[in-house]
């Protein structure tokens, strides 16, 4: 008979041979839920991160899923930009020339004669050319923004505006009276498909945040298109519902989710989901609404009114409008962008021959500066951004 020291020893290796038996027999358990022999848990895994969209093949990644302006703060110049001159770039539409404006004299320091009816001055997807829209001269005027000085010339019909796709591989030609997006080689402007588009008078846009869409506004059909990118092709459209609707800018929202679009007969702007494409509301803001620019800080946006000499400010986190200001002498404010620091808004007079520089910050008027007769769509230049997605200047 063992000894009782014997016993407990063998009692001992008994149930540690059934405990290690245990163990073994539940080890994926272990693995995945904890030891449930020994009356534990095991470390929460961590849960799957939603997958982001897709993006545009070859479009360079979203910087940050809720602001898509993430790129443009202030003085944040790429390389390829950074050392370019300080200048503003009027097109006057019914001088045929180009009135370039030194920000820090706020005056006109040279006029270049370019194609009839100058429309909008455009920076390429790389930042490196500015193109001169000269709709009825069927034509592009490229200027170098290192030198300011104007170069080659390239026939292109009826470019009303310009704009890139988000991946740098077409520009894409708003052929307003043409009634046709042509996607063009972005360098040479060599044509590579035209869309026919049924309304009249195409000539704005901004794309979505994954570059897959964008949405076109039709001045004299009151009408939206909303276009697959990749495939070149409209995918839906629709009627605004108002009558005699003339939409005009476009500007995307810097989370994505909504699409604003200036209406300069509604005296407001229409408020789009973009991904739905469902019918818009309209959201008041002043006479001869026209023009859209986000801040460097991506929280408001500044609506030019053109009727009746004022710029509304739209407030992105509080969704609504919280100020107007109000040109001393009134004027016609349209088209124009943000200077660098984001100090300065830069708009074109467009019934007045003059530009109007405006203190952001307090709304106050800088300067009015005379230039060519019918100023349109100015670009400032250098702005902050990766790449550029045309108009006067929509950066990400």
């Amino acid at each position: 008979m063992p000894t009782p020291t014997k016993r407990t020893k063998r009692t001992a290796a008994l149930l540690c041979g059934l405990l290690l038996a245990a163990l073994a027999g539940c080890g994926s358990s272990a693995d995945k839920g904890g030891n449930e022999a020994l009356g534990t848990k095991g470390a929460a895994q961590p849960v799957p991160k939603k997958a982001v969209p897709q993006g545009l093949p070859g479009m360079p990644p979203v910087l940050d899923p809720k602001d898509a302006y993430a790129a443009d703060r202030p003085g944040a110049l790429q390389p390829a930009v950074k050392n370019f001159l300080e200048r503003v770039y009027v097109p006057n539409t019914n001088s045929n020339t180009v009135s370039v404006i030194d920000p820090k004299t706020y005056k006109v320091i040279e006029t270049i004669p370019v194609g009839h009816q100058p429309q909008h001055v455009v920076p390429s997807w790389d930042m490196k050319t500015l193109w001169v829209n000269n709709d009825l001269g069927d034509s592009l005027t490229a200027i170098d923004p290192a030198t300011g000085k104007p170069g080659r010339t390239v026939q292109v019909s009826d470019p009303y505006n310009l704009y890139f796709t988000p991946n740098g591989k077409y520009a894409v030609v708003m052929a307003s009276m043409d009634r046709e997006l042509v996607f063009r080689e972005p360098v040479t402007m060599n044509r590579v498909k035209t869309v026919p588009v049924h309304c009249a008078g195409v000539n704005h846009a901004d794309f979505s945040m994954d570059g897959r869409y964008f949405i076109v506004s039709c001045e004299f059909s009151g009408e939206l298109l909303k276009v697959d990118t990749e495939k070149m092709q409209v995918i839906a459209h629709q009627k605004l519902p108002f009558e005699g609707a003339m939409p005009q800018d476009v500007k995307m929202s810097p989370d994505g989710k909504t699409f604003y679009i200036a209406d300069m007969m509604a005296h407001g702007m229409w408020v789009l989901d973009g991904d739905r494409f469902s019918t818009p509301t309209l959201l008041p803001t002043g006479k001869g609404c026209h023009g859209l620019y986000v801040s460097r800080d991506s929280k408001e946006m500044y609506i030019s009114n053109r009727g009746e000499g004022t710029i509304s400010i739209f407030d992105f986190p509080q969704n609504k409008l919280t100020k107007k200001w109000h040109l001393p002498d009134g004027g016609s404010p349209d088209m124009g962008g943000v200077s660098a620091d984001g100090k300065v808004l830069w708009l074109s007079g467009r019934y007045d021959a003059e530009v109007y520089a405006i203190d952001t910050t307090t709304g106050q008027e800088i300067a009015r500066i005379p230039v060519g007769s019918g100023p349109h769509g100015l670009a400032v230049y250098p702005q902050p951004g990766r790449y550029s997605l045309g108009h006067t200047g929509i950066f990400r």
